[in-house]
């Protein structure tokens, strides 16, 4: 694997870890600083008798694990903006609104492309969807919240 093509599955398995913590937060009430720290001492990279948990870039996984509960509001404001008026963020499944905050932290706080960014989320819908419409739901909902965090890119 090309020096490349390791940086990117790294970013994708904290794009994929931010979702997770992000649920799990949700669900169980957890602060972020403890849902931090079971992920870096014992999820991300971590081996066990059952089953192996893949690195990740843990710069990124932290500033949108980060960046999601900080920019919470304003993130979750642009989502329902991208939603239809009946379905505000509130209505929609826990793990959608984990990845759309999620996304919403990174087209707010880095530097990467919006277009990668969508199809790295729509490929993680993908992933804990693989049965329904969610990930063509995600992309369209995305392309907005993209759209207004930085219309510079599609110009």
């Amino acid at each position: 694997m090309s020096k490349a093509d390791e940086k990117r599955a790294l970013r994708s398995a904290a794009r994929f870890y931010a979702v997770q913590a992000l649920f799990q937060m949700e669900t169980s009430g957890q602060t972020v600083e403890k849902v931090r720290a079971e992920f870096e001492n014992f999820r991300i990279g971590a081996e066990g008798e059952d089953e192996t948990w893949v690195e990740a870039d843990i710069t990124l996984f932290r500033t949108l694990l980060e960046m999601a509960v900080d920019q919470q509001a304003k993130i979750d404001q642009m989502t329902d903006r991208a939603l239809v008026a009946k379905w505000p963020i509130a209505r929609i499944d826990p793990t959608l609104r984990a990845l759309f905050r999620a996304a919403g932290a990174e087209f707010v706080e880095c530097d990467t492309p919006p277009r990668v960014v969508i199809v790295e989320f729509v490929q993680l819908a993908q992933a804990f969807f693989p049965e329904g419409k969610e990930s063509k739901f995600v992309n369209a909902v995305l392309d907005h919240m993209a759209r207004e965090a930085k219309p510079e890119a599609f110009a």
